[in-house]
């Protein structure tokens, strides 16, 4: 459009050089026809319009948004129309309490209540696009700035509406795929209603309360305790076994030689142990006791 106007100006221009007699008056028609070469020029420039890819085009004419969308390419359209360019490449909007990771500057997290009424912060991340054929519905319904309007709102509160429904630990260990599994769908729906398409819904991080954190922990090292007491109240079991099995084996071997041994066996084995007593240097007396019982007495013993 610039050229166009600049190609009017110069028709104005060259019109009025010529009613100006002098030395320029013959420019009037140089002039004039360089004002035309200017609007053709701008004319057929305004007509051609150029999508890359991964947009879509949406015509504004007089403020009145087109319901015919520009694909990526080279579009032919009214010289007079706004082209309005939006992104359908898939896009992430993340809410979480890491600044440098953050769509917004400083803690940007969630904080809903659960179920028994403790604070959770949650990161969350949105993958979403938007749908190219209802590009020009939502340009007339929100307008281009969509995010702040429709993804950053309806997530945090579709998250706080679901959250109540969850006990915080439970939320944050086995209900937590049940916990993102039923946000995605109330988001989805949503957004669908104004012309996006959720992809993803990415919890990244529940944070819980200080005060349930350090119970957490606790049972955890008490569960580690209780574990470590059972192995070792194990280990004591096998060792009293081992030491009743080992006793009974003694005692079955008592019972079984005093049970083989008889009388004259043991006064055999005793006079066999005497002898060997007699062959000492030191025995030197030999007395016959009671029941023919040789004793033998050393010398040196007082």
């Amino acid at each position: 459009m610039f050229l166009v106007i600049l190609g009017i100006i110069a028709i104005a221009v060259g019109f009025g050089v010529a009613k100006q007699p002098g030395p320029f008056q013959g420019m009037s028609k140089v002039i004039r026809t360089l004002g035309f070469v200017l609007i053709v020029i701008g004319l057929l420039g305004s007509c051609v319009v150029q999508i890359d890819a991964g947009q879509v085009g949406v015509q504004k004419l007089f403020g009145k948004i087109q319901k015919r969308t520009l694909t990526s390419g080279l579009n032919v359209v009214n010289p007079l129309v706004e082209v309005i360019k939006l992104d359908i490449k898939t896009q992430t909007y993340t809410m979480t309490g890491i600044s440098d990771e953050s769509q917004r500057i400083g803690d940007d997290a969630i904080r809903v209540l659960t179920a028994d009424g403790l604070e959770v912060v949650i990161d969350l991340s949105v993958l979403y696009r938007l749908l190219p054929s209802e590009a020009p519905r939502l340009l007339v319904e929100t307008g281009s700035d969509y995010v702040d309007k429709i993804v950053r709102p309806i997530t945090r509160t579709r998250i706080r509406d679901n959250a109540v429904y969850y006990e915080a630990v439970s939320l944050y260990s086995t209900k937590r795929d049940e916990f993102q599994n039923r946000i995605f769908k109330t988001i989805e729906e949503d957004f669908k209603k104004r012309g996006l398409f959720l992809e993803n819904l990415l919890v990244r991080n529940i944070t819980l309360p200080q005060s349930v954190r350090s119970t957490i922990e606790q049972k955890i090292n008490a569960e580690q305790e209780a574990q470590k007491m059972q192995f070792v109240l194990q280990k004591e079991k096998q060792e009293a076994e081992r030491k009743r099995v080992e006793a009974q084996g003694i005692s079955d071997y008592q019972r079984i030689i005093s049970e083989s041994l008889t009388e004259r066996q043991l006064q055999y084995e005793s006079i066999k142990a005497q002898l060997e007593l007699s062959k000492s240097q030191n025995a030197k007396i030999i007395i016959m006791g009671r029941g023919n019982t040789p004793v033998i007495l050393n010398p040196n013993e007082k």
